[in-house]
């Protein structure tokens, strides 16, 4: 009514709305107490978002709840801070997970093959030494796949394969039961399986799965993970 100017309607519009008029003053009395939560509000945000700016706005609720009690003496509930975030558009930004620190967690689990073969991949026969290893894969907006290969150590040939979206035992397991497909059945007597010393490959479902093939199985002497490069099958790391 104050915006538009109108005058002496107060009454017919309160009809109109089906409110009274005694309640309509009052709510006007009550506009300034209303609006204190709204200028606290705006004083909060503003000390939040000092925070959230100073972390490059990659720090949530609970962070910054810490950081105000830490550093500026200001303790806040950290709902209240969620809310106050939500109310000024400020959106934590979401960490990608790092798929070289998940290779390191997954091939740290089990250190207990020797490595007999040393470096000497090429042994001067087909089909008696193969090379296995997982490297990651990305595509589209930040999203990763897992791929795991058998080569040859004489030829450099990839016999098998396997692009799994996890780091579960299975990617192992399936890559193993297609080098047995293209092997069919016919594996060197003296056949060595090389790989590093990640979990996949000195997990005892997998060590099993190895001997009950044919195959001895040899790790590297030190495992790599958490400094592996991307790996390309064409070549050994």
């Amino acid at each position: 009514m104050r915006a538009y100017g109108l005058k002496r309607m107060t009454r017919y519009l309160c009809e109109l709305l089906e409110v009274s008029p005694s309640g309509y003053y009052r709510w006007i009395g009550a506009e300034e107490q209303r609006q204190l939560p709204t200028a606290a509000d705006e004083r909060d945000i503003l000390i939040i978002k000092q925070h959230f700016d100073a972390l490059r706005g990659k720090a949530g609720a609970l962070v910054i709840k810490m950081r105000l009690e830490q550093l500026s003496g200001v303790v806040m509930n950290h709902k209240k801070i969620r809310r106050l975030m939500r109310k000024a558009g400020l959106v934590a930004a979401i960490r990608q997970a790092n798929p070289y620190r998940k290779m390191a967690k997954a091939t740290q689990e089990h250190m207990t093959c020797p490595n007999l073969l040393g470096r000497i991949f090429n042994q001067g026969e087909p089909e008696k030494v193969f090379l296995t290893d997982i490297t990651f894969l990305r595509y589209g907006s930040g999203h990763w796949a897992y791929l795991s290969c058998v080569k040859d150590g004489a030829t450099r040939q990839i016999l098998a394969d396997c692009v799994a979206a996890t780091l579960e035992l299975r990617i192992v397991e399936r890559t193993l039961q297609r080098l047995l497909e293209q092997l069919d059945g016919n594996i060197h007597p003296e056949a060595i399986l090389h790989s590093d010393q990640g979990m996949h490959y000195t997990h005892p479902k997998t060590r099993l799965l190895i001997a009950e093939a044919g195959f001895s199985s040899r790790c590297r002497a030190k495992a790599i993970a958490g400094t592996m490069p991307p790996w390309n099958p064409s070549s050994v790391t």
